[in-house]
């Protein structure tokens, strides 16, 4: 057994990062394939009317482009695990741009939101969907306790733009913190 054990971590070791290649292998294809899932909605849309605008949980929703990190990410209805895998999740609840509330996005550190860590006070964010084009300024950027829910107001007084993703940025495992970056329209 002795003789044995050697090889036998190595094996584990081999299966671990194998599972976790190919996990990072299929959220990227998920994430590509809601992309061009919203990029389709936006060319040609539906629901152009806002107030016919209700995508179902799972679904494309958007784009969201950060021209500073030079990303475009889908937009997904929700925040469940499965929707996080496909791209930046809308939280349930939340507004969308021109409902004059809080728009609340969430995404995973280590997929969508990696380099958000570099962005600053002034950079720009877009939201594209079917009915319209919205930019939005950081006005601040924040660190918080995982378990502080007061981020998420969902008030309906004025429209602001709300990231949220963990951190540690290069934190292994679940995350103690999370960081908030909060954008106001322009």
């Amino acid at each position: 057994m002795k003789k044995n054990l050697p090889i036998l971590i190595i094996a584990a070791g081999l299966v671990l990062i194998g599972y976790g290649v190919w996990k990072v292998m299929d959220t990227s294809k998920k994430t590509e394939q809601t992309l061009e899932a919203a990029k389709l909605a936006i060319e040609h849309p539906q629901k152009a009317d806002q107030d016919r605008f209700k995508p179902k949980f799972g679904e494309a929703a958007g784009i969201l482009e950060i021209p500073k990190i030079h990303a475009e990410l889908p937009i997904v209805e929700g925040t469940d695990a499965d929707d996080l895998e496909k791209g930046v999740g809308h939280y349930k609840g939340s507004y969308y741009p021109n409902d004059n509330g809080q728009i609340v996005l969430s995404g995973h550190r280590d997929t969508v939101f990696r380099r958000t860590g570099e962005l600053k006070r002034g950079d720009q964010l877009k939201i594209l969907l079917p009915y319209g084009s919205f930019s939005y300024e950081i006005e601040k950027t924040k660190i918080v306790d995982k378990n502080d829910t007061s981020i998420i107001t969902l008030q309906h007084d004025k429209e602001e733009l709300i990231l949220t993703t963990c951190y540690p940025f290069t934190y292994i495992g679940n995350a103690p913190k999370r960081y908030i970056i909060y954008g106001k329209r322009v």
